[in-house]
C-alpha cells in the first residue's frame, strides 16, 4: 500500500539554502564593497555532429565560459569610475593609443558564496578575467533617487569551482 510523507520526511534536518546576497566578489584593485550585483559563471559546450549512415550522433566538443554581467556602485570616493577606468587604460591607452599586454589587463577574480555566519561556503577562481565592455551609465536632471552605476561585462579565460 503506498504511503504519504509529510514534508517534515521529505526536507533533511539541516537544511541551510545559499542566500542571493551573502558574497564577495573580488577584482584586483577594485574594492569589493563597490560590488552590487555579479553573475554566477557559466558554461556552454560546442557539439560535434558525426554523421553514420542513416543516422546521427553528437559528441561534446569545446566548452566555453560565457560572459559575466557585473554591476559596481559608483561613489564620489572612492571612485568607482576612476577605479574601473585604471583597469581599461591597461587594455588601451586613449591618450597615446597604445594597447596593452595582456600580462598587465587581465586579472584573476574570485567569487565567495557566504553562509550566515560569513564562511566561504562556495569559492569561484576566474582566471585571465578582462573588460569586454564598460558602460558608465546615462545621467538624468529628473531622477533624484538612483545612484550611479557602472556595468562591466567580464570573459574569462578559465574558471574553477573550488568548493
Amino acid at each position: 500500500m503506498a504511503t504519504t510523507l509529510s514534508v517534515t520526511d521529505m526536507l533533511p534536518n539541516k537544511f541551510e539554502p545559499k542566500r542571493k546576497y551573502r558574497w564577495i566578489f573580488q577584482i584586483e584593485g577594485v574594492d569589493a564593497f563597490l560590488m552590487k550585483t555579479v553573475q554566477r559563471p557559466t558554461f556552454q559546450f560546442e557539439e560535434m555532429k558525426i554523421d553514420f549512415i542513416n543516422a546521427v550522433r553528437y559528441l561534446g566538443g569545446k566548452m566555453t565560459f560565457s560572459e559575466i554581467r557585473v554591476q559596481l556602485h559608483d561613489p564620489i570616493a572612492p571612485s568607482g569610475a576612476q577605479q574601473v577606468m585604471e583597469w581599461i587604460r591597461t587594455h588601451y591607452e586613449s591618450v597615446s593609443g597604445r594597447a596593452g599586454y595582456a600580462d598587465f589587463y587581465k586579472r584573476d577574480c574570485q567569487l565567495k558564496l557566504l553562509d550566515p555566519v560569513g564562511t566561504v561556503v562556495e569559492l569561484w577562481d576566474m582566471k585571465g578575467c578582462m573588460i569586454k565592455s564598460a558602460n558608465y551609465n546615462d545621467l538624468d536632471y529628473s531622477d533624484t533617487n538612483t545612484p550611479m552605476m557602472i556595468d562591466l561585462s567580464l570573459r574569462m579565460d578559465n574558471c574553477v569551482l573550488q568548493y
